[in-house]
């Protein structure tokens, strides 16, 4: 978990001003172990309201403090970057896992994902890899009650 001041630190680093709004979704995705949507985040800051959330989300990405991606499910997912110097660069990227049972998003991160080399002009921005399937937790649940492959709805 990340104090006030290891956040305002952060922020600064990356050109970013330290508002109470930025350092508390800063703050709370450092808790966190997965990754977590607008919504998810909505219900654990009860202090800030979802459009003051939204837009240090987008700061945070913005500048590279956070990374967002899409699962599957619809929804963008935030998280901490947990790469050595916590830069979010696409190289530090790591695989995550969306279970398509618990609707959970896991971080993978002892799977990085390859930087593909693009022809000559290209510049990646962002890169995505994520996996689904379902997680270690409803997998056993889905054998005990039958033992068949759990099919998405």
């Amino acid at each position: 978990v990340m104090t006030t001041e290891q956040c305002e630190e952060r922020l600064t680093d990356r050109g970013i001003r330290p508002t109470v709004a930025r350092i508390l979704v800063l703050q709370k995705l450092s808790e966190l172990d997965r990754a977590v949507s607008l919504v998810e985040l909505e219900d654990l800051i009860e202090t800030l309201d979802k459009s003051t959330i939204f837009r240090s989300l987008s700061v945070l990405a913005g500048h590279h403090a956070i990374h967002s991606f899409e699962d599957g499910s619809g929804s963008i997912k935030y998280e901490m970057c947990r790469a050595e110097g916590g830069d979010c660069l696409p190289g530090n990227r790591h695989v995550h896992f969306f279970c398509e049972m618990c609707h959970r998003t896991e971080c993978i991160t002892d799977v990085k994902i390859p930087v593909v080399q693009l022809p000559s002009g290209y510049e990646v921005q962002s890169i995505n890899y994520t996996i689904k399937g379902l997680c270690p937790h409803c997998r056993a649940e889905a054998a005990k009650k039958g033992g068949g492959r759990y099919e998405a709805s």
